[in-house]
């Protein structure tokens, strides 16, 4: 195998091996699947912007999911009281999502769940020689980033 193709195994290894952590520790603790807790956070960035909400397209395209994966998903967590979904007031076409209180509350409480399983599994990906380089590339950018504020 050639090193590009073997950098993007490597890659998928290690999203694999820290989303299965961050799963199991996230459902044992508050009830919630990656792709909720994901969601939960991206309307909870947008909760204090302008409108505070997005658009459900919005939503899939930055969960990186189907039309029909974003609705199924939204009517969950809209389901359990942890999202509202609405009508654009301008363009009735248009359906967004916002995360209510009881959303943030739960999110507030699932984030410190969240970070210790991340830290864990790239803590163990660390000690992999294949997932080493990887692991301090993510190291880097979360460094990089907290420099800047961002």
């Amino acid at each position: 195998m050639t090193p590009l193709p073997q950098g993007w195994c490597a890659l998928s290894l290690l999203h694999q091996r820290i989303e299965t952590r961050i799963e199991r520790a996230l459902q044992a603790g508050h009830g919630l699947s990656v792709r909720e807790y994901s969601l939960l956070a991206l309307l909870s960035r947008q909760h204090h912007g302008p409108g505070g909400h997005l658009r459900m397209q919005q939503v899939a395209d930055a969960l990186v999911l189907s039309q029909s994966a974003t609705t199924r998903l939204v009517g969950r967590l809209e389901d359990r009281g942890l999202l509202n979904r609405y009508l654009c007031d301008t363009d009735r076409r248009g359906i967004y999502t916002d995360v209510t209180g009881a959303g943030l509350t739960l999110l507030n409480a699932a984030r410190p769940t969240n970070d210790s399983a991340l830290r864990s599994a790239l803590d163990d990906a660390a000690q992999d020689p294949r997932l080493a380089p990887l692991v301090t590339t993510v190291e880097q950018l979360d460094r990089a980033a907290a420099a800047t504020g961002s």
